[in-house]
């Protein structure tokens, strides 16, 4: 018998942060979305990677008239897509696919356009998916690939007064162990998507810099990130950096980051937009 109650509680670990992610960076997503050089407004689009569905939502929003098929490994987070959806009266405009994209390719039809945000540096072969999204996309089709530069940031330099520099630690810590886990992440995708067929049509980076004053859920955004840095990185901390971010993360005591008043939320965002000629 195979225990899946790790994977369910780090899928709803996870989901917290995408949640929360696609809430406070809702008109950073939208910005990316009305930037895409779209020839005609697609009708059907494929959300590869999906995950809870910020960019699904996003992209129905922005393509009023179009269908998302929306494409994840992990069910449960489709299950929370279907849920917003519905949520949003948009349930009629949306399918799920559950697929290993490192696998056997799911049929997805012929999509106008196709949205990779955050999972390309996951794929195995990130080139061979690549290939497949060239294949899938119909012919001017557009492919748009956002990936992340690492968790976003949220304290001064000098914070916390007892550990000051705590996060750039715990960011440099992460950066280590994704190189070692993650060998694609930063990759040069506009060299890819040529390599893959592909005509790179436009590149941006969107850059994050929010607050203060923040909202509560970039309290709760903050949070949920500082607790996934420190499954990653607890074993390279220094003791003393440990308890501290323990007591960041602790939202009951004096010490939490939810009590702070000088949060932001730092991070950039690349993005390619690439066509099938």
């Amino acid at each position: 018998m195979t225990d899946t109650s790790s994977h369910a509680d780090h899928d709803d670990d996870q989901s917290e942060i995408l949640d929360l992610d696609a809430e406070v960076l809702a008109e950073h997503i939208a910005s990316i979305t009305s930037w895409l050089p779209v020839r005609t407004d697609p009708r059907h689009i494929v959300d590869l990677g999906c995950g809870t569905g910020a960019g699904t939502l996003a992209l129905l929003q922005r393509f009023p008239n179009a269908h998302v098929t929306a494409v994840d490994s992990s069910t449960s987070h489709l299950h929370r897509l279907r849920h917003k959806a519905g949520a949003a009266g948009l349930a009629d405009r949306v399918r799920t696919v559950q697929a290993d994209l490192d696998g056997a390719w799911p049929e997805l039809g012929t999509p106008e356009l196709v949205w990779a945000s955050a999972s390309m540096h996951h794929m195995a072969d990130p080139d061979r998916t690549l290939r497949q999204v060239h294949e899938t996309l119909a012919p001017g089709g557009l492919f748009a690939v956002v990936e992340l530069a690492g968790f976003p940031r949220f304290l001064p330099e000098d914070a916390p007064a007892d550990r000051p520099g705590l996060e750039e630690r715990c960011h440099a810590a992460v950066d280590r162990h994704h190189a070692e886990h993650l060998p694609h992440r930063g990759a040069d995708w506009g060299a890819k998507l040529a390599a893959a067929g592909f005509t790179v049509e436009g590149e941006r980076t969107v850059t994050v810099n929010l607050g203060p004053p923040h909202t509560e859920a970039v309290g709760r955004y903050a949070v949920s990130t500082l607790t996934r840095l420190r499954g990653g990185v607890a074993k390279e901390l220094a003791a003393e950096d440990l308890t501290a971010l323990d007591r960041l993360i602790d939202t009951d005591g004096p010490h939490s980051i939810v009590r702070r008043d000088d949060l932001t939320v730092r991070t950039e965002r690349s993005v390619w937009a690439a066509r099938r000629i």
